[in-house]
């Protein structure tokens, strides 16, 4: 049977997009089913139909999740999650008071809804650059062994 994954992510400035793209291209290395939606063209309940989920979203104003994550994170409240390996990036700003909070919000609701978080959030700050791309590459290692080792 086929590990199938599902990343979903907001990105605004693109740097979100870049540290997205550098998952993606990691975990298609694997023998795996990835899916990547920006959270505009996702619902709710795709996130149903994978074993793993990874979620990505920079951080607005003072701490909170951009507009485009707002209905999808109400909207996660109805699902049951057991049995889901997840994880959650964003870029930050550290000049703000909250630095990378929507990564916080996010890995708990996914706590929250039943999930195991597989990897401890990941916060770039501004613009993605050659480290945090090595970043971005041991997140979705580390993601994808304990997707495929859950026990370990």
């Amino acid at each position: 049977m086929t590990t199938k994954i599902i990343m979903i992510y907001a990105s605004m400035s693109g740097n979100t997009e870049e540290m997205a793209e550098k998952i993606e291209e990691v975990l298609n290395e694997q023998d795996i089913l990835l899916e990547v939606k920006m959270v505009d063209d996702a619902n709710t309940s795709d996130l149903l139909d994978y074993d793993g989920i990874i979620l990505g979203s920079y951080t607005w104003g003072d701490g909170e999740l951009p507009d485009e994550f707002l209905d999808f994170y109400d909207e996660m409240d109805e699902l049951n999650l057991d049995h889901k390996i997840g994880a959650v990036f964003g870029s930050c700003d550290s000049s703000y008071p909250e630095y990378g909070a929507a990564v916080d919000i996010l890995t708990n609701k996914l706590k929250e809804l039943g999930a195991s978080i597989s990897v401890q959030g990941l916060k770039v700050d501004g613009m993605p650059d050659e480290q945090s791309f090595e970043e971005c590459t041991h997140f979705a290692n580390q993601f994808i062994l304990q997707l495929l080792n859950p026990q370990k």
